[in-house]
């Protein structure tokens, strides 16, 4: 079932509620009060940014008009899988470690009711937000060149500047431990003001059945966070959440190791594509 707010909130998407003033009203109230219990009473610096920023957790309903049903729906899902990320990673307590590599890099899990265990990446990359947020959105179908975890992203449908339905093959894990899967996820790509969201939930497409001798997992609430580093705006604190189910009869501590390890291998497999961009534009011919 979906929060009491969600619900609220697809309600004005029919074309009958939308003139309801106070029902759009209550929606952005409900929404502002949900963020406000997540943060706690002690909220970290960027929750309490995204805050004062307002629209995080909705966007504008006269931004809505012209989107039919399914388009909305998509919209909605994506902010409510932005939406659980935030409180997922609002509370800092609770985390277990799993691993820290040699350079800092750390991955973090935690068990939640009704989600299952979660993993938290955490690392510095010396990079800016804006050249990370351009390679893991704006050339998001590229993936597959770098990250060997990842045979293939294809975006499905896009809706408006921020969301996108797409279809993801994930690459063959060392041994075979873990067999072919695919994904179909609602992505919800935001920036407000220096930091970067990328969240994300499974969700079914018409364009994309599940596929012969593919197993279809599932994923979310999913999310990447992007912030400019206190210490040095040119680096950027890196932080992903990740939830998945892989279904099929895997042991949950093969899945678990499969996971935490994938998320630092991704980490590196980031810095050397930021590094190949960055070799490459220098040798790029002047104009």
């Amino acid at each position: 079932m979906l929060p009491a707010t969600f619900k609220l909130c697809a309600g004005i998407s029919y074309r009958h509620m939308r003139n309801m003033t106070g029902l759009r009203k209550n929606a952005m109230v409900a929404i502002h009060h949900e963020l406000n219990m997540l943060a706690g009473p002690n909220p970290s610096s960027w929750i309490s940014h995204v805050r004062r920023r307002s629209s995080l957790l909705s966007s504008r309903i006269e931004e809505e008009q012209g989107y039919n049903e399914a388009e909305v729906s998509y919209v909605k899902q994506g902010e409510e899988a932005l939406q659980k990320s935030i409180s997922i990673l609002g509370d800092q307590d609770g985390w277990t470690t799993e691993i820290i590599a040699a350079n800092g890099d750390k991955v973090l899990s935690k068990v939640l009711p009704d989600v299952g265990k979660v993993f938290k990446l955490e690392v510095l990359l010396d990079q800016r937000s804006d050249n990370l947020y351009m390679e893991l959105v704006g050339n998001m179908e590229q993936m597959g060149d770098w990250n060997p975890n990842v045979k293939e992203v294809k975006i499905l449908q896009k809706i408006g500047q921020e969301t996108m339905v797409t279809h993801e093959v994930s690459g063959p894990t060392p041994g075979n431990v873990v067999g072919p899967r695919d994904f179909v996820s609602v992505r919800c790509a935001k920036r407000r003001g220096s930091t970067c969201f990328l969240a994300g939930m499974s969700t079914q497409h018409p364009t994309m059945p599940e596929q012969r001798g593919v197993v279809r997992a599932e994923n979310g609430p999913t999310c990447i966070v992007m912030r400019p580093s206190a210490d040095d705006p040119n680096k950027t604190k890196f932080t992903w959440l990740l939830s998945i189910d892989l279904k099929g009869w895997i042991p949950k501590t093969i899945i678990n190791k499969v996971l935490s390890q994938t998320q630092v291998d991704f980490a590196n497999h980031l810095r050397q594509r930021m590094a190949d961009n960055s070799v490459s534009m220098e040798m790029a011919p002047a104009c």
